[in-house]
């Protein structure tokens, strides 16, 4: 089973600026994948080039698929993997030697009798500037505080079998973005063995501005509202904005109000400050002093992108189903982008 083949899928587009790097770490694998499938939506740079390039160094195979978002590409490029196990990340990563042997591990060495079919990997932020530092310690979850039980694994770092893949009807190709949020939910809709490879970690640099961030954030947010996904936690988000608007214009007549702001906000922003912390080290008084003021601004800005994306999402599916439609219900043959 250890010598078993694996197809490793990735797409790509316009990552001519990084992909080498990605290819590089794919090279130095401890546990080389058997092939490697990377699909092109329609790459303008030097994506191709380096590609065909790297064909003489790796087993790679390169589809071009020019338009098709993530989910037709991976569909696509997990569709002409030859063998029954695939392992997925994305482009803009970089992979340690191990990765792929710590992530397939667990295929060969079930936990309590049961054999997985599909086992989830991790990511980490890989931060080069002030700001970096302070988004990643702000939106990304550290590992000691995933539960596997509930973990939705990113599929930056995710690999199952086949079958699996065709039980759960594929990526959904009618969505843009939180397509693996939503292929996950297929996956447990199915009740897929599922372990979790917490050594199998993909590193990336987090967004680098606020402008990018915040296209981020309303294309995850517009991804929910297209989907049906999370509407409790949004509508808290936005309850939570207006409570406060509303305390901060009590706050002139009823002063005890800032106190009870200042609490609340401490606990908002306990856990990125957490994670900051051990990030602060190399950093000079004059970092140390950006770095801990970005929280806040960060969190600010990726709510207010969220309740800028979410309605627009919701629009979105209301004019192509009506709300009683969403991901459980919406299939990739009667969808279009």
């Amino acid at each position: 089973m250890s010598a078993a083949p694996i197809s490793l899928v990735i797409t790509v587009l316009n990552e001519g600026a990084a992909i080498e790097t990605l290819l590089a770490s794919i090279a130095a694998q401890t546990r080389p994948p058997t092939e490697v499938i990377i699909v092109d939506g329609g790459s303008t740079d030097a994506t191709l080039p380096w590609l065909r390039e790297w064909q003489a160094r790796l087993p790679l195979q390169v589809l071009s698929k020019p338009g098709a978002n993530i989910s037709q590409g991976r569909n696509a490029g997990i569709a002409a993997a030859q063998g029954p196990l695939i392992a997925v990340t994305d482009a803009g990563v970089w992979l340690p030697p191990t990765w792929l042997a710590d992530l397939v591990a667990p295929f060969t060495a079930p936990k309590h009798g049961r054999r997985p079919t599909v086992v989830a990997g991790f990511f980490v932020p890989a931060p080069q500037t002030v700001f970096e530092r302070a988004m990643g310690a702000t939106v990304l979850p550290a590992l000691d505080e995933i539960d596997p039980a509930t973990f939705l694994p990113s599929s930056r770092s995710l690999a199952m079998y086949k079958e699996a893949w065709v039980r759960a009807r594929g990526y959904p190709e009618w969505l843009d973005y939180c397509e693996d949020l939503i292929f996950d939910l297929r996956l447990r809709q199915q009740a897929e063995p599922t372990a979790f490879a917490p050594t199998a970690q993909v590193w990336f640099r987090p967004r680098g501005s606020f402008r990018a961030f915040w296209h981020q954030y309303f294309r995850y947010a517009r991804g929910d509202g297209k989907a049906g996904l999370f509407a409790r936690r949004h509508a808290i988000r936005y309850g939570t904005y207006i409570g406060l608007l509303a305390s901060i214009g009590y706050s002139r007549r009823y002063p005890i109000v800032w106190p009870l702001l200042l609490v609340a906000g401490s606990g908002y922003l306990r856990r990125p400050y957490l994670r900051l912390r051990p990030w602060l080290a190399p950093l000079s008084l004059a970092e140390r002093g950006q770095a801990l003021s970005l929280p806040p601004l960060i969190r600010l800005v990726g709510d207010l992108a969220k309740m800028a994306g979410y309605p627009c999402g919701l629009v979105w599916r209301w004019r192509r189903y009506g709300f009683r439609r969403d991901w459980r219900t919406i299939h990739d043959t009667e969808a279009g982008q």
